[in-house]
């Protein structure tokens, strides 16, 4: 497990990251104050947007555009209705309509974080294609999602099938990864970023993953990559164009996923992630997904992220994952027959 996440972290050589260690150190929180409504973005000593700190991306805002939904933003009306009822369901009291359903829940209300927000308006993150909604899949994608294995990979995952063992279960039930792009999700959607004139640091704090991609100077050639090289989040590069900040990721592990329908192997997705401080103090995150073999066109998305006031605490996740135990106990228990052992330590 360890060795899994270090790897997604060895993006640097050893040199760098102990230079890192050096300046980070007394970066555990900003050392000046989170920027008010219409400050202008604050620069760091060297001169780049300060681009550090705590960030919120929880938002009811779907993924993708709302089938019918034509148009790109919510009145004010919509908007404050939609987060009227997000408040509302956000309360310990929310329960099922039936005890079946309220125990399926996992967990009331209250240790949900889903957020309560629309995010810049918008009806969907996706803001190409034009339609909002991701673009059709490659034939084999598509031949992919709608077969056999594919729905029994989910079933599994959704506790309708037992799962043999804890490569059937998903990623983030094993501790390993929640996956890239920043999307939201149930709750701990944060991350915190720490900079040096060098290197970007973009913590998770699902999980507790760190991506550490180095700064290439405007002009200068990106260091060549070895193809057999795929750590967890794949190697990351950086560069300034202008203010905003361009991550640009490749060679992820064929063992990640994507954290988005269709839940396929993210090893053949090329990432670009842009942030980008904003007059009104919010952080702008805009991602495109490139994966030829998956969609049959790029698409882009966008999310406001306003900071966060409370720090990102480590989430132990593997240390306590008690549940793994169970949800395979209980699959015992379910199916006897479909016990097989591990005969390889190699995660797949």
């Amino acid at each position: 497990m360890v060795s899994a996440r270090s790897a997604a972290v060895t993006l640097v050589t050893t040199g760098a990251v102990a230079a890192l260690v050096s300046t980070l150190a007394g970066q555990g929180r900003p050392s000046s104050p989170q920027p008010t409504r219409q400050a202008p973005a604050a620069r760091t000593p060297w001169g780049t947007p300060d681009l550090h700190g705590t960030w919120s991306f929880a938002t009811v805002t779907r993924l993708e555009r709302p089938e019918g939904v034509t148009k790109e933003y919510y009145t004010a009306e919509e908007i404050a209705a939609i987060e009227k009822k997000a408040l509302d369901e956000a309360t310990d009291e929310a329960r099922g309509a039936t005890a079946q359903q309220d125990v399926a829940g996992a967990y009331n209300d209250f240790w949900w974080d889903r957020g309560t927000r629309v995010s810049g308006r918008r009806t969907g993150l996706i803001v190409d294609p034009p339609t909002g909604r991701m673009p059709p899949l490659t034939p084999a994608a598509q031949k992919f999602a709608d077969s056999k294995e594919a729905a029994d990979i989910q079933a599994r995952r959704n506790g309708d099938l037992p799962p043999a063992g804890p490569e059937d279960t998903d990623l983030w039930d094993r501790c390993l990864t929640r996956g890239i792009p920043i999307v939201p999700g149930p709750y701990n959607n944060n991350i915190e970023i720490f900079q040096t004139p060098t290197h970007v640091v973009i913590h998770h704090e699902m999980i507790h993953d760190a991506r550490v991609a180095p700064i290439v100077p405007a002009g200068a050639k990106r260091p060549a990559v070895p193809n057999d090289f795929k750590p967890w989040f794949g190697v990351s590069q950086a560069s300034w164009q202008g203010d905003t900040l361009v991550v640009e990721t490749t060679n992820i592990s064929d063992r990640q996923e994507l954290p988005f329908s269709p839940r396929m192997s993210a090893g053949t997705m090329k990432l670009t992630e842009k942030f980008t401080r904003t007059p009104h103090g919010t952080l702008r995150y805009e991602f495109t997904v490139d994966d030829p073999t998956i969609y049959t066109r790029p698409w882009t998305a966008v999310l406001e992220m306003p900071p966060s006031d409370g720090a990102v605490f480590e989430y132990a996740c593997h240390e306590g994952n008690h549940a793994m135990e169970s949800i395979l106990r209980g699959a015992r228990q379910r199916d006897p027959g479909t016990y097989r052992p591990v005969q390889t330590t190699t995660l797949r």
